[in-house]
């Protein structure tokens, strides 16, 4: 392994730049902490992309991030943008990453801080210690299948088309992963689908069952329709430990998995692609939630799930285990003393802001508190 590392920095829009200035500083730390090095490019993308380049995702910055070890991805999209093309929304710069990369696995942890259960809608004997992981296919589905659009019908009424489409190659790279990733955890995974409706969720029941028993018997493996996942992750979520599912369930599913946790603000993720023949695994990291505009500039943004994106980039990329480990400590311990960004503030927390609770963290990996 190769001691410098390069990473793409990709701040966005929204309260993205805010964010990723108190993960920058984290990397900062594990720099100087790490027998690697770490190489910084910032480009545009998003809505910054489409004021200085006219398009969301330029050649130039998806050259760079072919070249990059990692991308570190902030957030994009915003009202300002809310009147251009469909074809040129600012969304398409992280889609586009997504297919220019090949990256297929998406995986968005849920976890529950137990200094943080007070901040959840949810009965704290239902969240308590919770910690489950969906891996959620990202390059295929009704989000890339054709055809797609919107067209006039002779009548003059429109009709718009999006196609849901899978093959078996598909799910069976995507099953991999969730398979192995279960192994490193509770050794279960639940494959979530639409089979008694939709012939693609058919075929992925059918492959993910033919992966598990060629490749994966020692792995518990269930299935569940994804309505019902849904309602189960609010009646009962600490039954699951992988959620194996498509494009559009796992963009739903996770969203409803991180208001367990109480925040939006909370949850990092992580998206891979297929190791390259120079042994690089492609890889994206970036917090789940959007870019915040209403708050943006304002100090109010939480910075914790882009520094724990940052984790989980030394952890899967660099597999710097132990600095991974010490930047979820000290996220832990800072929360464990009380403070609070106004997302996940209660009564009797003491409320910082986006600077101040990077600061914390920073300080707390510096020994400093």
């Amino acid at each position: 392994m190769t001691k410098e590392k390069k990473i793409l920095v990709l701040p966005g829009d929204g309260i993205g730049p805010e964010i990723m200035e108190q993960a920058v500083k984290v990397l900062e730390w594990a720099d100087k902490n790490s027998t690697l090095s770490f190489k910084l490019e910032y480009e545009v993308v998003g809505g910054a992309s489409i004021d200085q380049n006219g398009i969301p995702l330029t050649q130039k910055v998806i050259e760079k991030a072919k070249k990059a070890d990692a991308v570190l991805f902030g957030a994009v999209g915003g009202p300002k943008w809310n009147n251009i093309d469909f074809n040129n929304r600012p969304e398409l710069g992280i889609i586009g990453l997504r297919k220019e990369l090949g990256l297929f696995a998406n995986l968005r942890s849920a976890i529950v801080f137990d200094s943080l259960i007070e901040a959840s809608s949810v009965k704290p004997e239902i969240i308590k210690g919770l910690d489950l992981m969906i891996v959620r296919e990202s390059t295929g589905g009704v989000y890339f299948g054709s055809p797609r659009g919107i067209e006039t019908l002779p009548d003059g009424t429109r009709k718009g088309i999006n196609t849901e489409v899978y093959t078996s190659k598909e799910i069976e790279r995507i099953a991999r992963v969730a398979f192995e990733l279960a192994r490193q955890r509770q050794n279960h995974v639940c494959s979530v689908d639409k089979c008694n409706v939709m012939e693609s969720g058919l075929l992925w029941k059918e492959v993910v069952t033919d992966v598990h028993q060629k490749e994966y018997p020692d792995v518990n493996l269930s299935h569940m329709l994804a309505d019902n996942c849904a309602m189960q992750l609010v009646r009962q979520p600490s039954q699951f430990d992988v959620i194996l599912t498509s494009n559009l369930f796992g963009d739903i599913l996770s969203d409803l998995a991180a208001m367990l946790t109480g925040s939006l603000g909370m949850l990092p993720s992580a998206t891979l692609g297929e190791k390259q023949s120079n042994g690089v695994i492609p890889a994206l990291y970036e917090p789940i939630h959007g870019s915040a505009p209403d708050i943006a500039g304002q100090g109010k943004a939480n910075p914790l799930a882009q520094i724990l994106s940052l984790a989980m980039m030394l952890k899967y990329s660099f597999n710097e285990q132990q600095n991974s480990r010490k930047i979820v400590n000290a996220c832990k311990l800072v929360l464990n003393q009380n403070y609070r960004t106004p997302d996940i503030m209660s009564m009797g927390k003491k409320e910082v802001n986006t600077q101040e609770m990077g600061k914390l963290i920073f300080d707390h990996l510096n020994g400093k508190n």
